[in-house]
């Protein structure tokens, strides 16, 4: 049988520091929590945390100086084979004899065995109906006039020879990770009930039949700092989403049965997760404490972000105070990871933490870009504005909206390429195509910027 799925944590498309670290935070407190709270004898949970995109380079730094490694990387949700597969294959090589094929089968009550050369690398597959196509074929040298009792010798003599006389090695292989919706139209369109899959090196780790593919699993995913399908991986339709922690305004994920569901006004989903452990009396190990501050730390601009709260300051002492740190000069230092603006990859520099958003007009991107040296990013207007262009052009937005964010002025300089009536509109300015416009203040997408484009 296939063996239980960890349950994914992963945040939005596109991820920021606290889409990742409060997947790391909330899959930790989640395992912790599984293993105290699990009845004896009942299967522990395991929380996996994921990512949907490269890592911003200051999460990236955060992790490797406190040595945790990176959430795995997905591209979708959809079921894979390894969702049903039976691992542990049972094999044999191929110098095998047939009765010991047979054996094996039974003894295992299986209906096939894989074959392999002496290296465990997979060389096809000899099943029950192999072998009884094999006997009843033999049937006809009775209507070539042999007697049953030669016929029969015969067929007791051919056991002793090797699987390879009744192997097939047309059979079907695949990887554990191919969706399982593209493997069962293969599966179903090949001659025979089963296929092989294999590893990296060719060697067999499961079987799929048929039978499995009468499975329709889903996979089981706690969404974190987002909850509307847009930003969420694509599959999510097809997965099981069995909690939500966000802060953000309440979206368009649907579930079939009531799940837990976390949406605080507050400025980072790493608080809510340090709230959660606190609530369940779960300690914050260092390294956490410092992903989850780092997490705050940048959604909020150093706490200097209209959207942080008195609850965000008050976490942001808690988890300072575990790791014995004046939090301004942690997040100064968080920020540092970033590196020159002046060598950064323009993909990076314009996209890195971008957004869409559906408004009545159509869809649009509002991308920031946080900074410690506004000029130095402005002298590359040119190329980000092209960039811009780029993005509109091939993604058919209304418009992209990048704002550059000054965490030391306090403050956002727009660029705007698209339908710039919109952005105009919304904050009763003129944003032109060239120098943008200097907004005073402004520091949270969501709350100062997406919040009034949406209502405009």
């Amino acid at each position: 049988m296939p063996l239980p799925k960890p349950i994914i944590v992963v945040g939005h498309k596109n991820p920021d520091n606290d889409a990742i670290s409060a997947a790391i935070g909330y899959a930790y407190l989640k395992n912790e929590l599984a293993k105290r709270d699990t009845p004896e004898g009942e299967e522990v949970p395991v929380y996996v945390p994921a990512r949907l995109g490269p890592l911003p380079p200051e999460t990236a730094g955060v992790l490797e100086k406190w040595g945790i490694e990176a959430p795995m990387v997905i591209n979708n949700l959809f079921a894979r084979v390894s969702d049903v597969m039976t691992p542990d294959v049972i094999t044999a090589t191929s110098d095998a004899k047939l009765i010991d094929a047979g054996r094996i089968m039974r003894k295992h009550n299986i209906q096939a065995v894989v074959i392999t050369d002496e290296n465990g690398v997979y060389q096809g597959l000899v099943s029950t109906r192999m072998i009884a196509n094999r006997y009843i074929s033999a049937t006809d040298k009775l209507e070539d006039g042999a007697s049953q009792m030669a016929v029969a010798s015969d067929l007791i003599a051919s056991l002793d020879e090797t699987v390879e006389v009744v192997m097939e090695n047309q059979i079907l292989t695949i990887d554990k990770d191919d969706r399982l919706d593209e493997a069962r139209e293969d599966i179903m369109a090949q001659p025979w009930r089963e296929a092989v899959v294999l590893d990296e090196d060719g060697k067999p780790i499961g079987i799929v039949t048929r039978t499995d593919l009468a499975q329709h699993p889903h996979r089981k995913v706690i969404l974190v700092d987002h909850n509307e399908v847009r930003q969420a991986a694509n599959g999510i339709e097809d997965a099981e989403v069995v909690e939500i922690i966000d802060h953000h305004r309440i979206a368009d994920v649907s579930t079939v049965n009531p799940i837990r569901f976390i949406n605080m006004p507050v400025g980072s989903s790493a608080t809510i997760v340090t709230l959660e452990f606190r609530n369940h009396g779960i300690a914050i190990p260092k390294p956490i404490a410092a992903v989850l501050l780092s997490a705050v730390m940048t959604d909020t601009v150093v706490l200097k972000s209209p959207t942080a709260t008195p609850v965000d300051e008050e976490v942001v002492q808690y988890l300072a105070g575990i790791l014995g740190v004046d939090p301004t000069e942690f997040g100064i230092e968080v920020f540092a990871f970033r590196g020159g603006d002046d060598d950064m990859p323009i993909d990076k520099l314009v996209s890195a933490d971008s957004k869409e958003f559906q408004t009545s007009e159509g869809t649009v991107l509002i991308a920031q870009h946080e900074t410690t040296n506004l000029e130095s990013v402005m002298m590359r207007e040119g190329e980000m504005r092209e960039y811009m262009r780029g993005l509109v052009e091939s993604h058919g937005y209304q418009f992209v909206l990048l704002m550059v964010t000054d965490i030391i002025a306090e403050g956002s300089q727009f660029l705007c390429e698209g339908n710039r009536k919109m952005v105009n509109r919304a904050f009763d300015i003129e944003c032109t195509g060239q120098g943008g416009t200097w907004m005073p203040g402004v520091l949270s997408r969501k709350k100062q910027v997406a919040a009034r484009i949406l209502e405009a």
